[in-house]
C-alpha cells in the first residue's frame, strides 16, 4: 500500500544487520540458533548482508578454531549475506597471529571482542595493545558492551558491562580508528554516547535501543550517521528490531541511513576520514 504522509516506508533495496550471531548460545537454546533457519528470517525481511560473529568465541580459548568454522560456516551456509567478522582475544597467547589471520588469510572486514568474557580492559594494557593493532591493520572493531542483561545472566557468570569511556581518550588519539558498539544502549549512557560519537570514529547499532519513539529520540541527540541497524539475533527477537524502525517518525533519508547505507560507509572509511 501506499504509506501516508510522514510514515516511515517500509524496509527497501538495502537493509544490513551489524549485530548477529551464529552457533549456540552458551547457557540455552535459542530459536534461530541454526545457520540455515537465521538465514531464511533474514532473508524473509529482506537483509541483503549480516555481519556474524560466533557464540563460540565467548568461552571457547582455541579462537584460531573458532574463526576457521565461522568462516566456513558463513561460505557454506550463508547464501551469500553472512559477513564473518572474527574474535581475538588478548588474554590468550599469539592473539596477534589471530588478528593478523584475520585481517589477512580471511580479509575480513573487522573483528567482534568480547572483553568482559575474556578479561581485560579497553584502557589497560592488553586491551589498548588490541585497538592499536586492529586500528593499524584497518580493521572495523565492534565491541560487545553486553551479551545478556545483566539480570538474567548466569549464577556463575555474573559480568558487569564494557566501560566504554577509555574510548573517548583512544578515538581522539588514534583517528584512523572504527568502532562500533554492540548491544550498548544499557551500559553506554546518552551523554558518553553523544561524545564518542562526536569523534567522528565511534558508531552504534539499535538491537538494546528501548522506549517507543527510541531511534526518532535518539536522533535528537545523535547524528544518523553514527546508527546503524542491528538486532542482535538470535538472542533477541528479530522482528523487535524492524519494529524499533518502523514505529518511529523517521525521514525517508534517515530510515535508508540506518537501515543499510551507514553500514557501508564505515565499512568504506579510510583510515584519514
Amino acid at each position: 500500500r501506499t504509506p501516508h504522509a510522514g510514515e516511515t516506508p517500509a524496509p527497501r533495496l538495502m537493509l544490513i544487520d551489524t549485530n548477529i550471531h551464529l552457533g549456540r548460545w552458551p547457557f540455552r537454546r535459542l530459536a534461530l540458533d541454526e545457520t540455515p533457519a537465521l538465514v531464511a528470517k533474514l532473508k524473509q525481511f529482506g537483509v541483503t548482508q549480516a555481519w556474524a560473529g560466533s557464540y563460540d568465541a565467548l568461552l571457547h580459548r582455541d579462537v584460531t578454531s573458532v574463526n576457521e568454522r565461522l568462516v566456513r560456516e558463513c561460505d557454506k551456509r550463508g547464501e551469500g549475506i553472512l559477513i564473518p567478522f572474527g574474535t581475538v582475544n588478548p588474554a590468550l597467547p599469539d592473539w596477534e597471529g589471530d588478528l593478523r589471520r584475520c585481517a589477512v588469510e580471511y580479509q575480513m572486514k573487522g573483528i567482534r571482542l568480547y572483553p568482559n568474557y575474556h578479561g581485560y580492559l579497553l584502557d589497560d594494557e592488553r586491551g589498548h595493545a588490541l585497538l592499536k593493532m586492529a586500528t593499524e591493520a584497518g580493521l572495523l572493531i565492534q565491541i560487545a558492551v553486553m551479551m545478556e542483561d545483566e539480570r538474567t545472566q548466569h549464577p556463575l557468570i555474573r559480568l558487569p558491562h564494557v566501560s566504554a569511556t577509555p574510548l573517548l581518550d583512544f578515538a581522539r588519539k588514534h583517528t584512523g580508528c572504527r568502532i562500533q558498539l554492540l548491544n550498548s544502549f544499557r551500559g553506554v549512557r546518552t551523554p558518553l554516547a553523544v561524545q564518542l560519537a562526536a569523534t567522528g570514529r565511534v558508531f552504534f547499532e539499535t538491537s538494546t535501543l528501548e522506549g517507543v519513539a527510541g531511534i526518532e529520540n535518539l536522533l535528537k541527540l545523535l547524528p544518523e550517521k553514527h546508527l546503524l541497524f542491528g538486532t542482535g539475533a538470535p538472542f533477541y527477537i528479530f522482528e523487535s528490531a524492524i519494529l524499533k524502525m518502523r514505529e518511529s517518525r523517521l525521514k525517508k533519508s534517515e530510515f535508508d541511513a540506518i537501515a543499510g547505507r551507514n553500514a557501508i560507509s564505515v565499512l568504506r572509511m579510510s583510515k584519514r576520514q
